[in-house]
């Protein structure tokens, strides 16, 4: 059985690493593959090569630096399908989602392409008399990001290319239940020009994340994961002095108003809340159906749910594939139960799913649940599957309290054909990132991406111009070319003039 190796100073390694996971296919319910899993001596040796890497990339010029962006984001093109198959089969996705993971990510290496123009900075003559000011900005050196399983290329891409394309050298500690995508785009970098040790992957499980939030040579740490892991890296990786950007868990709300066009907002909805096996943080995991628009809209979402079609990822009829593991099937699946328990309609239940050829698959349907309450379990907790929760409300008041009152705030939408109504929702709800008719409001990578409340710990959002802030620090230098050497100084504390 193939075993997944680190990649570190340009090549595939096993390092020191003893230990390995399991790497499932979720269509068929078996082990393809294993995965090394890093030990704290690995996190050095890798740090060791990403350091020594850093100290000429990080003076290496622009040119160099866009010229490596360009041919990488050629190779993402080149490469795309066969990256795409890799992500399906080990994250279950079917293969169009996994493709357009790889365009969404490729947006952040075409913004990396113009990393010149982020990194411009400011100049002011004259501000006294023979003085001038201006700042530049220099990378950080080592940094890292830890992802998660969802998005084995999106995610990583939102990290890497501008912490690359800024001049730091890059460790990936990816998801071990599909890490075979990071070793491929490991491969895609090398042949792009990039230097050994500008970009490591490193496996591994709970021992490598703490490594890297404990390494003294680690100046920065990207997460995107649950809201608990989230702040345990925050305050773990904060201690020890570390700029850290922590994404975490979501619970995201789309209201539908009576206004809406019902079959167009149940369509989107639908592929939100099942598109990936609801596998993804901007799913649309709770639908608020206001007024007149819940009965007539819920019988619309029960039509499309039942018409999904859920099979392998790699079968081009499948509009969904399995979940990542068991253990997450069997999560949905104990989700929809207690929400029958606790008093929500079961409109369409998707526990008794079995795929034919593929029966130990871990594959769930889609649920829909109706006339959920906000202190259901359905609600409250994060399912990360394919599960749908609609909540009514009476007014558009009423739906955006529900939505401020949620602990988490990463993505909203709203679906209404009035401009009063939409001005007023994006006003007024407390969450990162609204969608106006859009369900999954993922903004392009030259804005940044980040949530409200515990979707977001600390203040740091991914990718974009925030991204180019998170792996920079500036330096302002005021000088003065004086005429002559006799020119006095003063005791007192200096002021323009």
């Amino acid at each position: 059985m193939n075993t997944i190796e680190h990649w570190i100073n340009g090549t595939a390694t096993s390092a020191g690493s003893t230990r390995t996971a399991p790497v499932f296919d979720p269509a068929t319910g078996k082990q393809q593959a294993s995965v090394l899993l890093a030990e704290a001596s690995d996190v050095d040796t890798a740090v060791a090569a990403a350091s020594k890497a850093f100290e000429s990339w990080g003076d290496s010029s622009l040119s160099q630096r866009t010229r490596v962006m360009f041919a990488f984001r050629e190779l993402l093109v080149k490469h795309e399908d066969e990256l795409a198959r890799i992500i399906s089969r080990e994250h279950g996705k079917v293969v169009d989602d996994a493709r357009g993971e790889i365009v969404r990510g490729r947006e952040v290496v075409e913004y990396a392409c113009g990393i010149a123009d982020a990194l411009k900075g400011s100049f002011s003559d004259q501000v006294s008399r023979d003085v001038d000011v201006h700042d530049f900005h220099q990378p950080l050196g080592v940094v890292a990001g830890i992802t998660p399983f969802n998005f084995p290329i999106m995610v990583p891409l939102w990290m890497h290319p501008v912490a690359i394309a800024t001049g730091n050298t890059f460790i990936l500690k990816p998801s071990e239940r599909d890490p075979s995508a990071s070793n491929f785009v490991a491969q895609l970098y090398a042949e792009a020009g990039l230097p050994e040790g500008v970009f490591t992957v490193v496996h591994g499980d709970k021992v490598a994340v703490d490594a890297i939030l404990d390494h003294p040579d680690i100046a920065a740490v990207s997460f995107v994961g649950s809201t608990p892991i989230a702040k345990y890296v925050h305050e773990r990786a904060t201690a020890t002095g570390k700029r850290v950007q922590a994404l975490g868990g979501a619970k995201n709300h789309a209201v539908v108003l009576p206004d809406a066009d019902l079959e167009y907002a149940a369509n989107h909805l639908t592929a939100a809340a099942f598109g990936s096996a609801g596998q993804r943080c901007m799913a649309i995991s709770v639908g608020v159906a206001v007024g007149a628009a819940g009965d007539k809209l819920v019988g619309i979402l029960e039509r499309k749910a039942r018409e999904v079609k859920v099979g392998p990822g790699g079968d081009p009829a499948s509009d969904m594939g399995p979940v990542v593991t068991e253990a997450a099937r069997e999560r949905v699946v104990n989700a929809v139960a207690q929400g029958a328990e606790q008093g929500a309609t079961v409109v369409v239940d998707g526990r008794g799913l079995t795929v034919d050829g593929h029966e130990e698959g871990f594959f769930v349907g889609p649920s829909l649940l109706d006339h959920v309450t906000t202190d259901m379990t359905a609600y409250r907790e994060e399912i990360f599957g394919p599960v749908l929760a609609v909540v009514r409300a009476e007014t558009v008041d009423e739906a955006i309290a529900i939505i401020n009152a949620n602990p988490y705030g990463n993505g909203t939408a709203i679906f209404t054909g009035s401009g009063e109504a939409a001005r007023k929702f994006q006003r007024e709800v407390k969450v990162g990132m609204i969608g106006v008719n859009v369900p999954i409001p993922v903004p392009m990578a030259y804005y940044s991406f980040g949530g409200w409340k515990d979707s977001l710990i600390g203040d740091s959002p991914i990718h974009g111009p925030a991204g180019v802030r998170f792996y920079t620090r500036a330096k302002v230098v005021t000088t003065r070319w004086p005429h002559t050497s006799t020119s006095a100084a003063a005791f007192t504390f200096p002021t323009s003039s």
